[in-house]
């Protein structure tokens, strides 16, 4: 996952979106234990501290428990799984509204544009 961060944006909660993301995806399932932290620190080319903050924030908002001796794990509670999924949809729509605003389009030019894509008439 060693990748290009952006400077507009913690790094640990880069690594968080990348984490939340491949476990709505399905890539990390529920249960499933994450790297240890200078596991992910290597992974990701960056400092442990680093993971140990992004684990830290991740365990505060419940997308994650840690437990003692044994590592950290994806929670098992299918409430806050979806929660969080709901989250990054929010998240990605509004983005797509924002950019879309900014060019201009109202909201039922917005709809009928992904209906037209929906339907594959894009282009």
């Amino acid at each position: 996952m060693a990748k290009d961060f952006q400077a507009s944006k913690p790094i640990y909660i880069q690594i968080a979106d990348h984490l939340s993301s491949q476990i709505v995806r399905g890539e990390m399932k529920a249960g499933e234990k994450l790297p240890s932290v200078r596991e992910m620190a290597i992974q990701t080319g960056v400092n442990p501290n680093t993971i140990q903050r992004t684990y830290s924030e991740m365990e505060r908002m419940g997308i994650v428990e840690t437990k003692r001796g044994q590592g950290t794990f994806v929670t098992e509670n299918e409430q806050v799984l979806q929660a969080l999924k709901t989250r990054l949809q929010t998240d990605i729509i509004g983005v797509f509204v924002q950019s879309m605003q900014e060019l201009g389009f109202s909201q039922e030019e917005m709809i009928r544009g992904l209906q037209q894509y929906f339907r594959g008439e894009q282009g």
